[in-house]
């Protein structure tokens, strides 16, 4: 059970370290060598990481994979994919390796307008609000010129700002509800400098203009960017001739395995189950990406799962259709992340990655982290309507499940080879390796 302690922010990293080996494990000496084993030999690159955020002690590891041979919109990429997931990487290479010889993938990037929104309360004569609104517009937008004008020289900047009685919703709530377009940058801190200096300007032209009756009151609630961006639109599509999906290892025509993938998708259209962890495949290759070039990706799955419920009902982010003999898969993200800021320039990893992908704008990224999705989601969803997902899936864990049962080299060769032909479960792995000591 863990201890309180007061100051711990207050401490030294060693100190830190001291306390929470001393309190928590059984063996502190081994605690803490296992945290210090993770650490970077380079002092100078290692405290960069502890900066990262606070009460750092360690670094926690993920592995970096890369699936190669994209053809995208014409162009090769390797793309780089952190994930702890068996069998992510394989699926996603596998499926652009297939569309590499099938026209590859195309991805354009739809809008790139994020949302930002002032919440306040206000009790009076709402018209009077909304003539105070007009009136004072064009110079509350002029209080934020400061702070938009280098993202204006850059294509960015406020795009509206609209005032918008919420007060169905909850009484005397109101919002400000601003558009931005932030370039390179994924523009949170932009977006959220802009609304702290608006909401200000904003109550303060209101103690003027608007508050002269005892019966009226505006209290700000809060300023903040929306991680809800149903603007900020990328598409990725893949198609070609149905006869051209024929697997013939499998025997399975192309018109069967079209139709079969068409009816797979149509099942998360309309079954939200489904549609959850259909979802949840599309972002294995999404955020993978997304956390390779230093993005924020609980920002992109809170605004992505949004977005698949945006008509009331949870549903595929993907579509599939046969149309004249031509099989078409297509995803449509939202997807608010950049290639400036942050870690993208602190992160060692970050700029590898960066550079990989040839250092890609941020509408760039959009179509690679699209496509990303978009191969998971079709590799998954063929496995699932051909050989069934255990099979790939467990061949990938079964180096995973090795190593939990500390095996040595020899044995892991031997049960590479053995389970080449047999079904990978903890229970068989076991026993294979009980008959296979040495």
């Amino acid at each position: 059970m863990s201890k309180m302690i007061n100051g711990f922010s207050k401490l030294t990293k060693s100190e830190k370290i001291d306390w929470i080996t001393k309190t928590h494990f059984k063996n502190p000496e081994a605690a803490r060598k296992e945290l210090e084993s993770y650490w970077s030999t380079d002092p100078k690159l290692q405290n960069r990481h502890d900066e990262f955020i606070e009460n750092t002690v360690t670094n926690f590891y993920l592995p970096l994979g890369i699936a190669p041979n994209f053809l995208i919109n014409g162009s090769i990429y390797s793309l780089p994919m952190v994930i702890e997931e068996s069998s992510v990487v394989a699926a996603a290479g596998n499926a652009a390796k297939f569309w590499s010889t099938r026209g590859g993938f195309k991805a354009t990037v739809l809008d790139t307008i994020k949302v930002g929104q002032i919440h306040f309360l206000f009790t009076g004569d709402s018209i009077a609000l909304k003539q105070f609104f007009e009136k004072r517009k064009e110079e509350l937008l002029q209080t934020t010129k400061n702070l938009t004008k280098n993202m204006e020289q850059r294509g960015g900047g406020i795009i509206s700002c609209e005032l918008i009685d919420k007060g169905k919703e909850m009484p005397d709530y109101y919002q400000l509800h601003l558009k931005f377009k932030t370039g390179d940058a994924m523009g949170a801190n932009f977006i959220n400098s802009c609304l702290e200096q608006l909401a200000k300007s904003f109550e303060e032209f209101a103690r003027l203009d608007l508050l002269t009756q005892a019966d009226s009151h505006l209290e700000i609630v809060m300023s903040i960017l929306s991680n809800y961006v149903p603007e900020c639109l990328v598409r990725a599509t893949v198609s070609c001739p149905v006869e051209d999906l024929a697997i013939e290892k499998n025997g399975i025509s192309g018109i069967s395995f079209a139709k079969k993938m068409v009816a797979a998708v149509a099942i998360a259209q309309c079954e939200p189950h489904r549609a959850v962890t259909h979802n949840k495949g599309i972002m294995n290759g999404v955020d993978a990406i997304v956390l390779a070039t230093g993005n924020d990706f609980r920002a992109v799955e809170a605004g992505v799962h949004a977005y698949a419920a945006q008509t009331g009902k949870y549903t595929s982010l993907s579509t599939a259709t046969i149309e004249e003999g031509q099989f078409k898969m297509e995803l449509t993200l939202p997807l608010a992340v950049g290639t400036v800021g942050g870690l993208t320039k602190l992160h060692p990893m970050v700029k590898w990655c960066m550079e990989l992908l040839g250092n890609p704008s941020a509408e760039k990224l959009m179509e690679i982290m699209a496509v990303g999705g978009l191969a998971q989601n079709f590799a998954a969803v063929r496995s699932l309507v051909t050989t069934g997902i255990q099979k790939g899936h467990m061949k990938m864990h079964l180096l995973n499940i090795l190593n939990q049962f500390e095996a040595t080299k020899n044995q892991k060769e031997a049960a590479v080879e053995y389970f080449k032909n047999e079904v990978v479960t903890v229970q068989a792995v076991g026993a294979f390796l009980e008959k296979n000591t040495h």
